[in-house]
């Protein structure tokens, strides 16, 4: 980026997303006159904002000391953190990070999806990936994985994980690396890029003669509702991972927000 001018009259705003929640933010900020730049982690989530035209995007993973030196270094205003509701270390270090630099931080949650308590199909709840596997390791049958690839390595401790489990991971060649480097390989290891409709969490259960499907709470915008029809299709058990709780707003929450705060930097029609 060029050398900005600490007295720049635009506000700047630092997004860190690649959710559908940044998206949807960023598809309200066009309507606004201000210098923004989304942040994301991989390739996919620079993919996903391509649209945006004015944006910038800046891609790869940064730690707590390099997020507070772009905040500083690029004089931020506002910063909205748009992450996967269980990204958890990555939104402890931009709250950090925020802290630090004295920015103003707005923290965007994903919505809860309450139709699932209300749907006929057997779901187990549990509060993390270890006890997910506690469970799993107690039970038969071949088991879906859609928690991604990062702590797929915890479902190594499941007995005969390579030929119970299957785990479906983000057609990207970080993912299915970690993912080989676990142990999951040939037809146990399906790379696919959402979003899955029914009819694929279907497909892909009966792929993996799956009796257990496990997936994180990530709400409507994850594809929970899907997981939960095809479980209910095919008498599945979902074994879901509960959301962590934490403070913020709803995008529209967050969205009113930003329209009273930037009023006078609305464009006109």
């Amino acid at each position: 980026m060029d050398a900005v001018k600490k007295n720049e009259r635009i506000p700047r705003v630092l997004i860190f997303g690649g959710t559908t929640e940044s998206l949807r933010v960023l598809d309200f900020l066009e309507g606004f006159d201000l210098y923004v730049v989304l942040s994301v982690a991989t390739e996919y989530g620079r993919e996903c904002a391509g649209k945006h035209g004015r944006l910038q995007v800046i891609c790869g993973r940064m730690d707590r000391e390099e997020i507070l030196s772009y905040i500083k270094e690029n004089f931020i205003h506002l910063v909205i953190d748009a992450t996967h509701p269980f990204a958890l270390e990555i939104t402890a270090n931009i709250r950090w990070a925020c802290k630090e630099a004295r920015t103003e931080y707005m923290r965007c949650l994903r919505e809860e999806l309450e139709a699932a308590e209300e749907m006929p199909v057997q779901i187990v709840r549990v509060s993390s990936v270890d006890e997910a596997v506690e469970y799993l390791s107690v039970t038969e049958g071949n088991i879906l994985i859609t928690t991604g690839s990062k702590e797929l390595r915890k479902f190594c401790r499941i007995p005969d994980y390579k030929t119970r489990c299957f785990a479906r991971v983000l057609s990207v060649p970080e993912s299915v690396q970690s993912s080989v480097e676990c142990g999951f390989t040939g037809r146990n290891l399906i790379a696919m890029r959402p979003p899955f409709s029914k009819e694929m969490n279907v497909a892909t259960i009966h792929y993996a003669d799956a009796v257990f499907f496990v997936t994180k709470e990530t709400g409507d915008a994850g594809g929970m509702k899907e997981k939960i029809q095809a479980c209910l299709e095919t008498g599945t058990t979902l074994v879901v991972i509960r959301r962590p709780r934490e403070a913020g707003g709803l995008v529209e929450e967050i969205c009113d927000e930003l329209d009273k705060k930037f009023l006078k930097y609305r464009l006109t029609v």
